[in-house]
């Protein structure tokens, strides 16, 4: 069972608008929803798409995290979440025509008390594998991050902000890391492939097994013990990219649960990644790679 660790989770609004933004003018929208998000309950809504066990837990408050738990229930998500005091966070997403907006509030303060439970509460669960994920809220440090990752003989999955990431300490198994996080904890500048498959390189030497660098549209790099692997992307109409990461990082725990190798895991991530980025919001009930897995081509790397 893969068990999912959300910090700072999110209510994420999507907006859709049909004309592009303008200032000092009350502008309709032609389509908003809500979703709950937050980079470790999107691996969860997707290991269920996908058919797999999983647990959501994290921290949450107020009538947000109360609406994030029924939405949950709707992609039969068991949670077990830690509440505090305050409201969890709402993150807005905005798509014109053109240009896609993005507003994240910072979320509720996470005491040590509530950290503590937190690690009670994934020890309770024994999980396989454990995904940390998504940014921390204030009150919350790399530090707390390593002793979740430290308090059980599981597997464990980061992705977490750059800056966070290069402070972790302990060996992990898995790291997914954006584009931009991949800079931000290395501070090589990716401006090509060879670039990502560099830094991603650079990343596993400080103690990850296996980093799983994307790209959005110009695809994937995986560094594993003994080799670097691309991906391109397949070619989609994109209509949001928000959660496309996610579900390429949870297309890749499931594949590996299936026993598949790393090449074949690759596939699956970025083919469950191009079936997101074509629909709206960072949510969907079903999810099969092996549709369109084989259309995803890998080739190997120098390093």
């Amino acid at each position: 069972m893969i068990l999912t660790v959300t910090p700072n989770p999110a209510v994420d609004q999507t907006i859709k608008m049909n004309d592009g933004l303008e200032s000092n003018a009350v502008q309709r929208s032609a389509e908003a929803q809500f979703n709950s998000g937050g980079n470790g309950i999107n691996v969860s809504q997707f290991l269920r798409a996908l058919g797999s066990d999983t647990v959501a837990t994290g921290i949450l408050g107020g009538f947000t995290g109360y609406f994030i738990e029924e939405d949950l229930k709707g992609y039969n998500v068991p949670t077990d979440f830690v509440s505090v005091d305050g409201e969890t966070r709402i993150n807005t997403t905005i798509l014109t025509p053109t240009s896609e907006y993005h507003v994240n509030q910072k979320g509720p303060q996470a005491d040590r008390d509530a950290i503590d439970e937190l690690i009670e509460t994934v020890q309770e669960y024994d999980p396989a594998t454990i995904n940390i994920g998504g940014s921390l809220p204030p009150g919350m440090d790399p530090a707390d991050v390593d002793r979740i990752a430290a308090a059980g003989d599981w597997d464990t999955a980061v992705e977490i902000h750059g800056e966070a990431l290069a402070a972790l300490d302990r060996e992990y198994e898995y790291c997914k890391p954006n584009r931009e996080e991949l800079m931000a904890a290395t501070g090589v500048e990716i401006d090509s492939v060879d670039d990502c498959a560099e830094a991603a390189t650079a990343l596993q030497e400080k103690g990850y097994e296996r980093v799983i660098a994307s790209m959005g549209s110009d695809g994937a790099v995986m560094v594993t013990p003994g080799e670097a692997l691309y991906a391109p992307a397949l070619e989609v109409d994109v209509v949001d990219t928000i959660g496309a990461g996610d579900s390429m990082l949870a297309a890749i725990l499931w594949a590996y649960e299936q026993g598949w190798n790393d090449e074949r895991a690759l596939r699956a991530g970025v083919a469950a990644s191009a079936h997101l980025v074509s629909v709206m919001g960072p949510s969907v009930h079903e999810l099969d790679p092996e549709t369109t897995m084989d259309q995803v081509t890998v080739w190997s790397l120098d390093r």
